[in-house]
């Protein structure tokens, strides 16, 4: 197999594009390498300037639930550019696309659509903000949010510490307002309210990590955030960027039985076209603008094509709820698949899965936080990643990144995937 074409396209890149991609994970640095650079893709299937066809686990991150190109959705987004790519105005698939959202997530009642998960989370924020008259934001490490200027934000020294900016750019003083404390920690969010809860604006959280690999939520931690932010009048912010509409067909709402305040949306619900959401109940979204004080706008903002590859997406898994469980058996075949490979060649591994999406982590600490996904060997990842690149499986370049699944991938592509990892972890 050779990759010649990507390693020139890479360097050519670099003369026009800071370092050579528009996303950094896309570099493939983590995994001493060059990126691939993609021609085309269909269904469970990628396939590479060179002419190399790989087996699909990144997905585009997650949206292509479907798998690529699904037909419907292309058809769609067709029939919407034959009559222009943006009008700036309203159409009526923002609507309909609304409307099935509110239907399928309980406690949702309005959606404003944006054009990114990052908008959406900076959106939710400013809003619970405006919302509360608060200023103090909770977030979690480990847990990534977007790329705005009050979610760059690490841990601090200890515990009670507010964050320190992790971005060159962002204002120093923004990170007194954002509490950073360890995802699944229930002593930690009990500490800070109990300090600070007159002054917290809002909580926001991944329902399910999946920006320090994938971290299901502890038992009942959840549902404590929740209730503080109930008891303590703070505004409970769900990131269900990822996780919405991949987990179950009603998220991570539906699947541990939560009632946040806002919610927020991305991927999945554009069909793989740019476009983020957040929603939540009437009282608080009507705070936006141009119903209360909260501005927030959009050129492109619920523009035709997003709005109809995304609504095409979602009747299909709207009207066909035995997707997720064909999901569900497979990411179950995939992980036992793994685990066997890797027990097989002695090798300690920790796999963590929620729904159709899942990380493998080379330790032999159970991961719960970010502090447990770092004891990972990143070499040992590094080496099992080029491997099974190398056999035609791809995955997302770093440990610290999810497998997703989609509905297209076949029995016999789980086979390949598992034949290629028992081959792999014999070279790691």
């Amino acid at each position: 197999m050779t990759t010649e074409k990507s390693k020139s396209a890479f360097s050519e890149a670099k003369k026009y594009i800071p370092g050579g991609v528009n996303s950094p994970v896309r570099a493939f640095a983590s995994v001493g390498t060059y990126p691939l650079f993609i021609d085309h893709a269909e269904g469970s299937r990628i396939y590479d300037i060179d002419g190399n066809e790989y087996i699909d686990y990144v997905g585009s991150w997650g949206p292509m639930l479907l798998g690529h190109a699904y037909p419907k959705v292309v058809d769609a987004i067709k029939t919407a550019a034959a009559g222009s790519s943006s009008f700036g105005a309203p159409c009526l698939n923002e609507t309909r696309l609304a409307k099935l959202i509110c239907d399928a997530v309980d406690g949702v009642d309005v959606v404003r659509m944006v054009n990114s998960g990052t908008e959406a989370t900076m959106s939710a924020i400013r809003l619970a903000r405006g919302f509360t008259g608060r200023d103090i934001i909770i977030k979690f490490e480990g847990c990534y949010h977007g790329h705005s200027d009050s979610l760059l934000i690490k841990a601090g020294s200890g515990a009670l510490t507010f964050g320190n900016v992790s971005s060159a750019g962002v204002v120093a003083d923004l990170a007194k307002y954002t509490l950073v404390l360890p995802y699944n920690d229930i002593d930690a969010i009990e500490a800070a309210f109990d300090k600070m809860g007159s002054e917290i604006a809002g909580v926001i959280i991944e329902p399910v990590a999946g920006n320090m690999g994938v971290v299901p939520p502890a038992d009942g931690y959840l549902q404590k955030i929740e209730a503080l932010c109930r008891e303590y009048g703070s505004v409970f912010i769900l990131d269900e960027v990822m996780t919405g509409f991949r987990i179950s067909p009603s998220g991570a709402i539906g699947k541990f039985g939560l009632h946040p305040d806002i919610v927020t949306f991305g991927k999945i619900i554009g069909g793989g076209l740019p476009v983020g959401a957040y929603g939540g109940r009437r009282e608080i979204m009507e705070y936006i603008s141009p119903t209360g004080p909260v501005y927030q706008a959009g050129t492109l903002s619920g523009n035709p094509l997003a709005m109809a590859a995304g609504l095409a997406q979602m009747t299909e898994l709207t009207e066909n709820p035995q997707i997720y469980d064909k999901l569900e058996e497979s990411s179950t075949y995939l992980e036992n698949g793994f685990r066997e490979a890797a027990k097989a060649a002695g090798i300690d591994v920790h796999i963590n899965r929620c729904g159709s999406m899942l990380s493998l982590f080379f330790t032999d600490k159970k991961v719960t936080d970010f502090n447990s996904a770092c004891t990972s060997d990143i070499e040992k990842f590094k080496r099992y990643f080029n491997a099974m690149l190398k056999y035609g499986i791809y995955l997302a370049p770093s440990q610290f990144e999810a497998v997703f699944l989609s509905a297209a991938h076949t029995r016999e592509d789980l086979d390949k995937t598992i034949d290629a990892a028992f081959k792999a972890v014999k070279e790691i």
